[in-house]
C-alpha cells in the first residue's frame, strides 16, 4: 500500500472506538457462503483489518480468523481490545498475504481495497482462496444520514455540508468497476445495506473524523479540519434544540459490497 493514513496511534484508537461494526454485512456474507461453499468455514482472513472490528465479527462463524494490516498502530489497538480465542493478527501488506495457495475459505476487505495495489492484491486473493472460497469487498458511502425527531431533513442538509467540504476520494463507482472486472462468474453486487446505530452527536463527528476523506483534509489543513468539525457540530446541536449537551441521534451508514465465489 502506498497510502498510509491510518498509522497514528491516536487515529487507531479513534478508529476502534467510533467505527460502526457491520454485523449485518457479516450475516449477508455467511448466508452467501452457506449457499456456495459446502459449509467449509475453516479460515477467514480480514485484509486491511485496522483495529479488528470486522475480524472479531467473523469469529463465531469460522474455526480460525486472521486479521492482517500493514499498520503497527492499528494492530496494537486490535490486540488491546478483547478478542475471541480463535482470532489472531499479523502485520503484512495486502499484496503479500502470508498464506499457502488454496488455504483460505474467505477473504474480506472493509473500506480498504482502494488503498491497495489492486492488481497485486486480487492476484493474492485468487492464489490463497480454495476452490469454492469466497471474497467479500465492502465499503460505505460517506453521506451518512441522521435521524432525530422532526428535524432529520435539516440535520441531513447540515451533514451534506460536512461531506461536501471534504476531499473527494474513491467512491462506490470504483468499487462497482472492481466488481465488473472480477473474473469469477459466480458473484453478486449489493448496492445499499442501511445500518442504523444510536450514538451521541459527538460520536457522529468523531466517526467522520476517522474516515480517509477527513484525514486527508487534516493533513492538508489541520486548522480548517478542526474548525469544520466544530462548525458542523454546533449547527447540528442548534437544529436539534436538545436539552442534553450531547444528545443521541440515529446514524444511518449505507454499506455497499460485492461477493464472489471462486470456481
Amino acid at each position: 500500500m502506498d497510502k498510509r493514513l491510518f498509522e497514528g496511534r491516536d487515529h487507531a484508537a479513534a478508529y476502534l472506538k467510533y467505527r460502526v461494526a457491520p454485523h449485518e454485512v457479516v450475516d449477508r456474507i455467511t448466508t452467501f457462503m452457506h449457499k456456495k461453499t459446502l459449509k467449509r468455514f475453516n479460515l477467514a482472513v480480514d485484509v486491511g483489518c485496522g483495529s479488528g472490528q470486522m475480524t472479531t465479527l467473523l469469529a463465531p462463524h469460522f474455526s480460525q480468523v486472521i486479521g492482517v494490516d500493514v499498520s503497527a498502530a492499528q494492530l496494537e489497538m486490535a490486540l488491546s481490545n478483547k478478542k475471541p480465542a480463535n482470532v489472531t493478527y499479523r502485520q503484512c501488506p495486502a499484496e503479500e498475504l502470508p498464506f499457502g495457495s488454496g488455504e483460505v475459505d474467505l477473504v474480506t476487505a472493509v473500506a480498504a481495497v482502494h488503498w491497495f495495489d489492486q492488481e497485486k492484491f486480487f492476484q493474492e486473493v485468487d492464489r490463497v482462496l480454495r476452490p469454492g472460497g469466497c471474497l467479500a469487498v465492502i465499503s460505505y458511502d460517506i453521506d451518512m444520514e441522521l435521524e432525530y425527531g422532526d428535524v432529520s431533513d435539516t440535520l441531513n442538509d447540515i451533514c451534506q455540508e460536512y461531506h461536501a467540504a471534504l476531499p473527494s476520494l474513491p467512491d462506490k463507482g470504483s468499487y462497482r468497476s472492481m466488481f465488473n472486472s472480477w473474473s469469477y462468474p459466480d458473484k453478486e453486487w449489493n448496492d445499499c445495506l442501511r445500518i442504523k446505530r444510536t450514538i451521541p452527536v459527538s460520536g457522529y463527528i468523531n466517526m467522520i473524523e476517522t474516515i480517509s476523506h477527513f484525514q486527508t483534509l487534516k493533513k492538508q489543513d489541520p486548522i480548517e479540519a478542526e474548525s469544520l468539525s466544530s462548525r458542523i457540530k454546533n449547527k447540528l446541536l442548534s437544529a436539534m434544540e436538545a436539552s442534553s449537551p450531547d444528545p443521541e441521534v440515529t446514524v444511518v451508514v449505507k454499506y455497499y459490497y460485492w461477493l464472489a465465489c471462486k470456481p
